[in-house]
């Protein structure tokens, strides 16, 4: 079984408090993924704020004309620091996914690190060379464009 890891930081110029409460609110998922992976929530147990316990159900197109079924489950939180999410059912044999907080100087540091392993052992890993490590890397390196853009016009909004 091949792990594979996906770090990334970025800082933001916003409290955090404000990093907290738009990432800690599943329903903005939506807007920090790219739009051709159809992310459509079905179901949200619970509250509108993440919670230990959370279930997040979704759809997501993972190929053209292919549309899957994606559950997770936030397994921990601890307010302005940090919440882990973990694949329950979807196309990962394993999808453990961290969002780390700190304030700075600057703002805010947002970590993601992501672990995950490809199922089908051999043909999981020619999968993820030619196309499921680019599309992973593709949707944090959208979500990194979007929150810049966001928060940076957000803050430029709120100076005038």
């Amino acid at each position: 079984m091949k792990m594979y890891n996906l770090k990334r930081k970025q800082v933001l110029p916003i409290t955090l408090e404000e990093a907290w409460e738009f990432f800690s609110s599943p329903k903005n998922l939506g807007k920090i993924t790219p739009s051709d992976m159809g992310f459509d929530i079905q179901y949200l147990s619970g509250g509108k704020t993440t919670y230990a316990g959370q279930i997040i159900a979704y759809k997501i197109k993972v190929l053209p004309g292919i549309r899957m079924n994606w559950i997770t489950e936030i397994t921990h939180v601890k307010d302005l620091q940090y919440f882990i999410d973990e694949q329950r059912f979807g196309p990962y044999k394993l999808w453990h996914h961290q969002h780390h907080f700190k304030g700075t100087k600057d703002g805010v540091e947002m970590i993601d690190e992501v672990n995950y392993v490809i199922p089908f052992g051999v043909l999981g890993r020619l999968v993820h060379w030619l196309f499921v490590g680019r599309q992973v890397n593709a949707i944090f390196n959208y979500r990194h464009k979007v929150l810049a853009s966001f928060f940076d016009t957000r803050n430029n909004l709120s100076t005038h």
